[in-house]
């Protein structure tokens, strides 16, 4: 069944555009200390403000530095930040959603509240309170974000335990005397990765976005940690004069995220109608 899944998702162009294009950027923000041509922190006043040249194939910004570097090191931070907002909110959301969905009841409803609650708070206004009340640093902006947008997928996991529950395979284990834990975890949250799986590529899009429109608007991570919104905030002065500083890393935020979304949507179809 996996082996007709991975066919049908190479069959999908999109997808595929977007996985290959998503490769590319990982593998250059891992690769980047053997590809940067340049110390990405490193200034030079009398290269201020060059135009993308042999020399500096992106241009440099206002106090000298390559863009090219910074560009990859920024993805570097940027693509970790979104993995690590994904990875925290879907253990979260899934484990939370799972026993939400399991047990019902009380437990559902206490849960639930919870997740009512969080959803209500807008996550760039929360980011921008906590940013001015903590010294941010990308692991506590990640967390940051995690606890904000784990909701979402507890929501959906939730969804999927409570049908998933009501099959014959769950009522067997049941039967057969397996302990409560023992047939969630065993038998009904495996069957839950589906969902998941789009649900932390979606995130990981959103934490990008989330990471970049706080960066713009000088609330997100300080430097001299490069960000591609960060990048974008430092741009804001010289978009006349110097539009390489805006145009590079903002392709960049574009092409990562509408890859994410295209590779997002292929797992979203191949998940079937019990997504929608």
């Amino acid at each position: 069944m996996r082996r007709g899944l991975l066919r049908r998702l190479t069959k999908d162009t999109l997808a595929m555009a977007g996985l290959f294009i998503l490769a590319i950027f990982i593998l250059a923000a891992v690769f980047a200390p053997y590809i940067a041509p340049n110390d990405p922190n490193r200034v030079n006043p009398r290269q201020m403000l060059n135009p993308p040249s042999s020399s500096h194939w992106l241009g440099t910004d206002d106090i000298g530095r390559d863009v090219f570097s910074r560009l990859l090191y920024a993805g570097r931070a940027s693509l970790s930040l979104g993995v690590g907002v994904a990875l925290v909110a879907v253990g979260l959301g899934g484990v939370l959603g799972a026993v939400a969905g399991f047990f019902e009841g009380w437990v559902d409803t206490v849960i639930s509240l919870v997740i009512d609650s969080i959803l209500s708070v807008p996550i760039l206004a929360l980011a921008m309170v906590g940013s001015a009340f903590i010294d941010l640093t990308p692991w506590r902006l990640v967390l940051i974000l995690a606890l904000s947008s784990w909701p979402t997928t507890a929501r959906l996991v939730r969804g999927q335990v409570l049908q998933l529950k009501q099959l014959n395979f769950v009522e067997a284990a049941h039967a057969m005397g397996a302990a409560q834990l023992r047939v969630l975890f065993r038998h009904i949250v495996p069957n839950t990765l589906a969902v998941v799986s789009v649900s932390a590529s979606l995130l990981v899009a959103y934490a990008i976005l989330i990471e970049s429109a706080l960066s713009f608007l000088g609330f997100g991570v300080p430097p001299p940690t490069a960000t591609w919104g960060g990048m974008l905030y430092g741009a804001q002065l010289y978009y006349r004069e110097a539009p390489w500083l805006a145009i590079f890393p903002g392709l960049s935020i574009t092409l990562v995220v509408a890859s994410i979304n295209f590779l997002g949507e292929g797992l979203k179809r191949l998940v079937g109608p019990s997504w929608s």
